[in-house]
């Protein structure tokens, strides 16, 4: 009988572990500009997401709108990364929240932003089994145009996949400014990106051992 892809947690902590630069180095397409964490990237080999439902069912036209952009975005990353949709959070890795993300203060300067990522290492016990996962929480503004919607969500589940920084070129997804037009295909660049931050080596999905304080990081908007 083959495991279950998505078991609900039993237990789960939280520790401190935070995202950090790597050290100079040639890497392809944008991975040097890539933080990583002391346990290696915060990656594993399949993710279970969770997206929120609709308050209502039948859902009305704006939810169905942010729920069909946001999966278009999740089939996207499908092509590169194994995702299971699941239908409970305690399932899930990734967390997919539909609400404009506060305003947060930078360099002075409050502010807005349309999708926002958060990541927290945890320790997680799920079937009796305790193994160190990434938790991401994703959110993602209903109050966009379908194809602003779109790329800002294939944005944010890039973050949540392990590309934890951006590209300096408009015509990657995970750009740090977009040109005129949504980008709504990954480039190669970003593929690239994700290729190689999956490659290295990572205690993410491996059985836990030590234990260690609560911490969260957020994507470098």
């Amino acid at each position: 009988m083959q495991p279950e892809l998505c078991p609900p947690q039993q237990q789960v902590r939280t520790l401190r572990v935070a995202l950090e630069r790597q050290a100079p180095g040639h890497r392809p397409g944008y991975a040097s500009s890539i933080a990583t964490t002391s346990l290696g990237p915060p990656v594993l080999k399949h993710w279970c997401v969770w997206v929120q439902p609709a308050a209502a069912t039948p859902a009305n036209r704006w939810d169905q709108r942010w729920f069909d952009q946001v999966s278009s975005a999740l089939t996207t990353w499908g092509a590169f990364v194994p995702l299971t949709l699941v239908d409970r959070p305690e399932q899930a890795n990734v967390l997919i929240h539909r609400q404009r993300p506060a305003r947060r203060q930078v360099a002075g300067v409050w502010r807005a932003s349309n999708g926002r990522t958060q990541l927290q290492v945890v320790d997680v016990q799920r079937q009796g089994r305790r193994r160190l996962e990434p938790r991401v929480k994703v959110t993602v503004s209903p109050g966009l145009r379908a194809d602003s919607l779109q790329a800002t969500a294939l944005h944010e589940l890039g973050h949540a996949f392990g590309l934890w920084g951006h590209s300096s070129e408009p015509t990657d997804v995970l750009a740090i400014s977009q040109g005129e037009r949504p980008v709504l295909v990954p480039s190669e660049r970003d593929r690239l990106t994700l290729a190689w931050v999956m490659e290295q080596t990572t205690r993410f999905g491996s059985t836990f051992r030590r234990p260690n304080q609560p911490a969260e990081s957020e994507s470098p908007e």
